[in-house]
């Protein structure tokens, strides 16, 4: 049964400041956010990607009304999947980190990372610079520190999102929504839209966006307590 958690506690602390990360699609000042934490080698991943993102990137991110930010949650602690989320760490190094990440969206979930050098050549890396990336791990640490935050919003496996305002990435007011799974695109439309009206930035009818309550957990999540993770904003 689909269960989209609201947060019961705002966050008015600021967000440590970030490092540089382009890990972000869509107007920066678009109204509503999303953030997905998500696994390349994970089959619901990469079935969010193939029907569903489509759909939310014509009608809200290429619109301007929603970003999309990606973080990593590898299921395992070492393996394919860290290694794909490396290698799109070190791809976005040289500014291709969308071009790695579709790349390998789009050959998952059964990855192999011997592919990967081949794939960072086809998107145009230069091969030494990404090569001692890779070999040195400089990101490792963030990836992990990227599934730390996704568990603090309570998931436990993948995908995992999160929807606010994107007002309220730096002092959260406004209770953000979890969608634990890769749920159809008219889930996260029914959501978006809500958060959009809210914004004011749509006229939509608030006949047609009604939530079923029984949809809503009054907890966003069992067992956890405190306020929602910081989320570190690009």
């Amino acid at each position: 049964m689909l269960m989209l958690a609201w947060t019961l506690l705002g966050v008015r602390e600021t967000p440590a400041a970030p490092l540089q990360d382009d890990r972000v699609r869509g107007n920066p000042r678009a109204p509503v956010t999303i953030i997905e934490y998500s696994d390349f080698t994970c089959g619901y991943c990469v079935k969010f990607f193939r029907e569903t993102w489509p759909l939310l990137q014509a009608k809200y991110v290429d619109a301007g009304k929603v970003r999309f930010l990606y973080r990593d949650y590898p299921r395992a602690d070492q393996g394919v999947g860290v290694a794909a989320a490396l290698a799109a760490r070190c791809a976005g190094e040289q500014g291709r980190y969308w071009a790695m990440h579709d790349r390998l969206f789009a050959q998952g979930p059964r990855l192999d990372a011997s592919q990967f050098p081949h794939y960072a050549k086809a998107i145009g890396l230069k091969p030494d610079r990404y090569d001692a990336c890779v070999r040195q791990e400089t990101y490792l640490e963030s990836i992990f520190e990227d599934r730390q935050e996704a568990n603090r919003w309570g998931f436990r496996g993948t995908p995992g999102f999160v929807l606010l305002l994107t007002k309220d990435m730096s002092g959260r007011v406004e209770t953000p929504v979890t969608v634990p799974g890769a749920f159809p695109f008219n889930v996260f439309q029914e959501q978006i839209e809500r958060l959009l009206r809210r914004a004011g930035a749509t006229d939509a009818p608030q006949s047609s966006l009604q939530t079923e309550p029984s949809l809503l957990a009054a907890s966003w999540s069992s067992g956890l307590t405190g306020p929602p993770p910081k989320v570190n904003e690009p």
